[in-house]
C-alpha cells in the first residue's frame, strides 16, 4: 500500500491517499478511489469516520483517501475548495495511481455527507470558477453518503450550519442556498445513502428529502434505512466504537457490504 499526505488549499487541510499498489501478478489494475470526507458539525473531522473507513474500503480492494477539510471558524467555500482541490489532485494522479478516473467517489458522513453533497451539486457550475480548475478536474463519478446533513429547515441540524455560514448563519437566502434538497441537478452522480429511523441528532428526513429530489431529476439511488441505531455510527461495530461503546449497532453493521457492492456495480 502506498500512503501519503497532502496539504491542500490555504489552510494546509491535511489528505492522505491510501493506495492499492500495482501489481503485475494482479489482474485488477485501475480501481475505484473513495474520497472520504469525515463528520463532525463542520466544527471538526471525526477520526471515527476517517481511517477506519479507508482501511474498510481498501480491505474490499478499493483505493481511498481522507480529506480533513477545513472547518469553523472558516466558512463556506472553503471545504468545497478544498475537496475540489483534492479532487484534481487525484485525477492528475490518476495513471501514476492506477485510478480508475471515471469512478472517484465522494463518501461523506454527518456534516461531511453535506459537503460531498453540496460539492457534488455544484462541481459542474459553481466550483470552476471558485477553485479556478476546469469542470473536467473537478468531475466525480459516484457520491456515498452516511446519515447526511442536508436541510436547513425544519429537520436542521442546526449546529452544522450555523459553523458552515458563520455571521450569515440566520440568513434566509444563504441558508437556503446551502439546502441541498434544493440544490440537486443533473450534474449529481448515481448515489448510495444509509440512515437510521431513530437517528435523533440528524433527523432521517434529511435523507428522506434528498432521496426525493433525486428521484425528481432522475438520479439513480440506492437508499438504505436501518431501523435501530442512532448517529454517527460510522462502521457500527467494534472498530469504531468510542470509549462508550455505544455506536455498535448489529442491524446496520451490513452497510458497509452493501456499500461496496453497489460501488462495484458502478
Amino acid at each position: 500500500m502506498f500512503h501519503h499526505v497532502f496539504q491542500i488549499g490555504e489552510n494546509a487541510a491535511p489528505f492522505a491517499v491510501y493506495i492499492q499498489e500495482h501489481s503485475e501478478s494482479i489482474a485488477v489494475d485501475r480501481r475505484p478511489l473513495v474520497l472520504i470526507c469525515p463528520g463532525g458539525g463542520y466544527e471538526y473531522t471525526s477520526d471515527r469516520e476517517a481511517e477506519p473507513i479507508a482501511l474498510a474500503l481498501l480491505a474490499q480492494g478499493f483505493h481511498a483517501a481522507v480529506l480533513r477539510y477545513s472547518c469553523a471558524p472558516a466558512v463556506d467555500p472553503a471545504a468545497r475548495t478544498e475537496l475540489g482541490q483534492a479532487v484534481a489532485l487525484v485525477r492528475g494522479h490518476a495513471e501514476e495511481w492506477h485510478v480508475d478516473p471515471d469512478r472517484i467517489v465522494l463518501w461523506g458522513a454527518s456534516a461531511g455527507g453535506h459537503l460531498a453533497c453540496h460539492y457534488a451539486c455544484t462541481w459542474a457550475d459553481e466550483l470552476p470558477e471558485i477553485t479556478g480548475k476546469s469542470a473536467r478536474e473537478l468531475a466525480i463519478g459516484g457520491l456515498m453518503l452516511a446519515y447526511p446533513v442536508i436541510t436547513s429547515g425544519p429537520f436542521a441540524h442546526q449546529g452544522s450550519f450555523e459553523n458552515l455560514l458563520g455571521e450569515k448563519a440566520s440568513d434566509e437566502e444563504a441558508r437556503r442556498q446551502v439546502s441541498l434538497e434544493f440544490r440537486v441537478n443533473r450534474h449529481v452522480p448515481k448515489t448510495f445513502i444509509w440512515h437510521t429511523w431513530p437517528d435523533d441528532c440528524v433527523p432521517v428526513e434529511n435523507s428522506l428529502l434528498l432521496a426525493n429530489a433525486l428521484k425528481e431529476q432522475g438520479i439513480g439511488l440506492e437508499l438504505h434505512i436501518f431501523p435501530e441505531g442512532g448517529h454517527g455510527l460510522s462502521l457500527a461495530d467494534e472498530r469504531t466504537k468510542s470509549p462508550g461503546g455505544s455506536e455498535i449497532e448489529p442491524c446496520c453493521q451490513p452497510w458497509i457490504d452493501l456499500a461496496t457492492a453497489w460501488l462495484k456495480r458502478l
